[in-house]
């Protein structure tokens, strides 16, 4: 019987998502009915969020990840027309995958995408993922802007070193607003875009987190009065003294307000979380009915030339709440996404500043924005600004411990401290795949002319002795 036991528990970790011991989710303990501790995605115990950027020419980009140390259960739903996007596929809740390890939003659009490659280098090398053989397969599914030529140079993109530094910088803190991480080149409407989150703890104890970077064709603005869209959903004063702008300053002479965004390649993606226990089809759902947000904040939204998508997180433990029997509980939780994104698009716009040509919502509308209060020490988090150092060792973790083609398949601490150093001695035929057979040099590590043609010397006399022998027996013979 304990065979069988010690069997069976065998054959479940085979099966197992590598956790590396950390522990579950914590409860929340922020008051019901308003914002949590940070107003950020954050305050859903699980999450944590790393953003980098880089504002300096010739960069106007950057990378943000959504992180979560245990494997969270997680959908997608993608309604606008033009998605830069990655492993949206494996979400599907007809599809096997059990959950995600991280999700980006970033810039660069679909050149961005590889900005995963780091993120996911960096959770293999923590042992998170879904057990494959002798190793791990992080799951990172992505969602990209187009930011390209929009203050920055067109091929100043985001790479996997990228990835990797939003990975390193994750924590479960305030996250920074603005323009920052994969909001850094965003536009909006006419107006600077960025990144925005916020929060909403429901009185059950359940909390629900947004973080969106907005890139829209819609604007966010009200062409009635100029105010913002979102504003109208506002949670305990958290605009901070947001005020509708004056007449004069919303329809100047020869201006008619704010128009759509050209040129007209956009975007708008988000993740939305929860720290509810949810089936994948329930986070799929989640995911569907958050776009509403987006629709209340930005208009218009869902266009041919936006590729909006939302991702739906689940943290939570216990018995995952379903489509087909908790439809009350289910409901409150999606309707408060809904909002909480809607909110998290207003925060996005506020603490947005101007660059170049493309002006904030304040330095537009001043009168909205002169009794505007600083946002909260607590709240504004960190996202570091990418040097050419920290992206050059950054690249060095992403490659190290790869093996090359027809390589040693060493792996771990050991091959990344020394690959960089073997890779530069390495000669041009070294990196040919295995079956390639170069020309030996005399001062190369091939073996010598000497003893090359001593072999050759003796293969001769071996077949030339042979062929004496036959001919000795033949004689005999006769």
């Amino acid at each position: 019987m304990a065979s069988r036991s010690a069997a069976l528990l065998a054959g479940a970790l085979m099966f197992s998502v590598v956790t590396v011991g950390v522990p579950g989710p914590a409860a929340a303990a922020d008051t019901p009915g308003l914002p949590g501790r940070y107003n950020a995605i954050t305050d859903v115990p699980g999450i944590h969020v790393g953003q980098v950027q880089s504002t300096r020419a010739p960069y106007l980009t950057g990378s943000t990840v959504v992180y979560t140390p245990r494997m969270s259960v997680t959908g997608v739903d993608q309604e606008g027309g033009a998605p830069a996007t990655k492993e949206t596929d494996l979400l599907d809740p007809l599809n096997s995958n059990p959950g995600v390890n991280a999700v980006m939003l970033g810039g660069s659009s679909m050149y961005g995408l590889s900005a995963t490659d780091g993120i996911i280098r960096w959770l293999e090398e923590r042992g998170e993922g879904v057990r494959v053989g002798n190793g791990v397969a992080p799951i990172v599914p992505a969602a990209d802007i187009f930011d390209l030529g929009r203050g920055g140079d067109f091929r100043a993109r985001t790479t996997p070193a990228w990835g990797w530094l939003a990975a390193e910088n994750a924590k479960a803190s305030a996250v920074a607003q603005g323009v920052v991480g994969g909001g850094t080149g965003a536009r909006s409407g006419g107006l600077k875009g960025g990144v925005g989150t916020a929060s909403m703890v429901l009185d059950n104890g359940i909390v629900v987190g947004a973080i969106v970077v907005v890139n829209s064709v819609g604007s966010p603005v009200d062409p009635r009065d100029c105010s913002l869209f979102a504003a109208r959903y506002e949670v305990a004063g958290e605009f901070r003294g947001l005020e509708t702008p004056k007449k004069q300053e919303c329809n100047p002479p020869g201006a008619s307000g704010a128009k759509a965004d050209e040129p007209s390649m956009n975007t708008t993606i988000a993740v939305v979380a929860t720290n509810a226990p949810l089936e994948k089809a329930a986070a799929a759902r989640m995911a569907t009915n958050a776009h509403d947000g987006l629709a209340r904040a930005i208009n218009p939204i869902h266009t041919l030339s936006d590729g909006d998508t939302v991702f739906a997180t689940s943290t939570g433990d216990g018995t995952p709440l379903r489509v087909n029997a908790d439809g009350g509980q289910l409901n409150r939780i999606f309707n408060a996404a809904a909002d909480t994104l809607t909110r998290a698009v207003g925060h996005a716009i506020l603490n947005a500043t101007t660059v170049g040509t493309a002006q904030s919502y304040c330095d537009r509308y001043p009168s909205a924005c002169k009794k505007l209060s600083p946002l909260p020490a607590d709240q504004r988090g960190a996202a570091p600004e990418v040097t050419a150092d920290s992206l050059a060792a950054a690249a060095a973790k992403v490659s190290g411990g790869t093996p090359s083609v027809g390589g040693s398949s060493t792996t771990g601490p050991a091959a990344q401290s020394s690959a960089p150093a073997a890779e530069e001695k390495k000669t041009d035929g070294s990196r040919q795949p295995v079956s390639f057979t170069g020309p030996a040099s005399a001062g190369g590590n091939g073996p010598s002319p000497l003893l090359v043609n001593g072999g050759l010397a003796l293969v001769g006399l071996a077949g030339l002795a042979g062929g004496l022998l036959i001919r000795r027996r033949a004689a005999t013979r006769s």
